[in-house]
């Protein structure tokens, strides 16, 4: 078939010169592909390439930085300057470009081997021998596993997954090279956010290859990804006790631990770590983040700049940093994150990171034109590699509108697993959620716990599994009432690790707001309180938080406003189908008056006062979310008109939420 894609044809003519050692004439192809498109990452790496071949080295380094400016996370390019770092006898500059190249790509073959033959000729033994096990590795698999490898590591998602179930299905099942692919597919399906898929993958994969250290390692993750923090514990056990002495399970039982509320454990499992490792910056990050968790303000503070010392341009630690929102960064530490915001071969999350980090800096600084420029390049650039659709999530929010109506929960009365224990606290993130946590967690019967990932994933699961089927909400009509006693069952028991043993507890996941109807069929007994904020102090300080992971509507100012006029809209709903269910509590309220608005939360929940709720900056609790410093301070007005000085390029926002908007 003729190839109708220009370009495709120009690049193929160009490899093909090359290829027959015609350097100048595939050279003068990639020069008129890079005329038409000055930042084609392949012609770029063509360029490079001929240039490298033809002695004119200046031109090709030329090349490959106007790639690393282009795409930084670039495995090829980064193997090609580590080959025109050997060209030039520069053997160090040469083996710091090869180990770039295999952390973007680690299907680089030839990338691998030259680390191995470099850190032998300097005598490093050890780490030689882990390259070449790593080549021999990429060696020994088929051609098409290595390929999907190299898709996946270069963003082509769809063509790995279409490589990768071709493989699956023309290879039999027990082949070690089958294994391979299931995990190559899990992790296909976690890029993807089928995190449900992924799991049962690696889960069937482990059972034919129960010692494959990476396979478990993946494992972990897709646990991790989905909450099931107890099961990655248990898996991150089974590593260490294989090698307690290794350093990588010593790191990933910590993270495991502290997942699980064992902050003792996790802390000195870092500190193992970090004996072997002292400066190691994702180590010392992650020990910041713990300590952050328990209180300990400075160690983190002290950990965050180690890491920071360790590799500048560790974006993770700094805006560790800004994170904390109450940390002030000097102007040494400005002028630090400002240069290595200008180098052009900054990895996409250091920019992201240090991007947000800048931000809070200038935002702290009144320099508000330039906060808002370096929030917006990195919500531009999250939202550039996100498939959020607002017009998507407003059809499934108006589906539950349509969908769960008041006949139909009236009809189930009675269903539903009768626990009175749950308390949900839902509504938008940076809407408050956390202070009114950490208030009534200070009750002494009631356990404050996590974002809970339960409630989100019963409803994906009641989507179906088939892609692009969504059978929810809609399949609440058809299921029994033992299937709805059986969903809150589980609910209780598979909470319950997040326990400490109050009558009550928790969930503060901010999104189940989209699942009320859900949540009333399956807990009829459980309390909601919706926490809510003025639309454009929420809105704007979702847009100033970089999240882990999850509230991808936060990335655009248009997305953030439509989204909490679709919440807006649906609670609207929520309170007509299930009258007096919810408890409102807007935040300006709980700043005017604290102790009425935490007698009226305890009243809905049928609780007794206790003063201690009124101190809740003095409850010593793990807080994981973003405003984990901000609620250990007594209750304050910094975050109330904190967008006012933003309002000049705003406008955008405004239009989105419409008559929710101040005047």
């Amino acid at each position: 078939m003729p190839d109708t894609d220009p370009r495709e044809a120009q690049l193929r003519a160009a490899q093909g010169e090359m290829q027959a050692g015609r350097f100048a004439e595939g050279l003068a192809l990639a020069r008129a592909l890079l005329d038409r498109d000055a930042l084609d990452a392949e012609a770029l790496y063509l360029a490079a390439v001929a240039a490298r071949y033809l002695k004119d080295y200046e031109a090709a380094a030329g090349w490959l930085d106007r790639l690393h400016a282009a795409s930084p996370e670039y495995g090829r390019a980064w193997q090609e300057a580590g080959h025109l770092a050997l060209a030039r006898g520069r053997e160090a500059e040469a083996l710091a470009a090869f180990a770039r190249a295999t952390r973007f790509n680690p299907a680089l073959e030839a990338s691998w081997r030259e680390q191995a033959r470099l850190l032998a000729a300097s005598g490093r033994k050890a780490q030689a021998e882990l390259a070449a096990r790593q080549q021999q590795r990429l060696a020994r698999l088929p051609r098409e596993l290595v390929a999907v490898t190299n898709h996946l590591a270069e963003g082509r998602l769809l063509r790995a997954e279409e490589l990768c179930r071709h493989y699956l299905r023309t290879h039999p099942q027990r082949d070690a090279n089958h294994i391979e692919g299931m995990r190559l597919l899990a992790k296909i399906g976690i890029e993807f956010g089928v995190l449900e898929e992924a799991e049962f993958l690696l889960e069937s994969a482990l059972a034919f290859a129960p010692d494959d250290v990476q396979l478990r390692l993946d494992y972990i993750d897709a646990l991790r990804r989905r909450q099931n923090f107890a099961k990655a514990r248990e898996e991150a056990e089974r590593l260490y006790e294989h090698d307690p002495e290794s350093p990588v399970f010593q790191s990933r039982l910590a993270i495991e631990s502290m997942a699980v509320g064992d902050y003792e454990r996790g802390l000195d499992l870092f500190d193992k770590v970090l004996e072997k490792l002292p400066g190691d910056p994702a180590n010392l990050t992650s020990k910041g983040h713990a300590l952050k968790t328990t209180g300990a303000r400075e160690e983190a503070i002290e950990s965050y700049r180690a890491a920071i010392a360790a590799k500048p341009d560790h974006g993770d630690a700094w805006y560790a940093l800004a994170n904390l929102k109450t940390y002030s960064f000097t102007d040494a530490e400005l002028d630090a994150m400002k240069e290595q915001a200008a180098r052009a071969d900054l990895s996409f999350m250091d920019r992201v990171h240090i991007a947000f980090a800048l931000g809070k800096a200038h935002e702290d600084s009144g320099e508000y034109a330039m906060s808002f420029a370096a929030y917006e390049e990195g919500n531009a650039l999250k939202r550039a590699q996100t498939r959020y659709s607002a017009d998507a999530m407003s059809e499934e929010l108006a589906r539950q509108r349509e969908m769960v109506t008041r006949e139909l929960l009236e009809s189930r009365a009675g269903a539903g697993h009768d626990a009175p224990d749950p308390i949900f606290i839902l509504g938008l993130p940076r809407a408050g959620s956390t202070l009114l946590e950490q208030i009534l967690a200070s009750h002494s019967q009631v356990d404050g716990t996590l974002e809970l990932p339960n409630i989100l994933a019963l409803a994906h699961r009641l989507r179906g599994r088939r892609v692009g089927e969504n059978r929810y909400p809609r399949v609440l009509r058809e299921l029994s009432d033992e299937q709805l006693e059986k969903f809150g069952r589980d609910f209780i028991e598979n909470t319950r690790i997040h326990r400490a043993g109050a009558p009550f507890f928790i969930d503060k996941m901010p999104n189940n707001f989209r699942h009320i109807g859900l949540i009333h069929l399956i807990l009829p007994n459980a309390k909601i309180i919706d926490a809510r904020r003025a639309s454009m102090d929420c809105c704007f300080s979702g847009f100033k938080q970089l999240f882990a992971e999850g509230q991808e509507f936060t990335y655009g100012l248009t997305e953030v406003g439509r989204y909490y006029a679709d919440y807006v809209a649906l609670m609207d709903h929520w309170d007509a189908v299930l009258p007096g269910k919810v408890l409102r509590v807007s935040h300006e309220d709980v700043l005017d008056d604290l102790e009425g608005q935490t007698r009226r939360m305890l009243d809905h929940l049928g609780l007794p006062f206790e003063q201690a709720c009124l101190d809740f900056h003095r409850t010593e609790r793990a807080v994981r979310t973003a405003s984990s410093e901000q609620v250990r301070q007594p209750i304050n007005r910094k975050g109330q008109g904190a967008w006012k000085p933003f309002e000049p390029w705003l406008d955008e926002l405004k239009e989105a939420l419409g008559e929710l908007a101040p005047e």
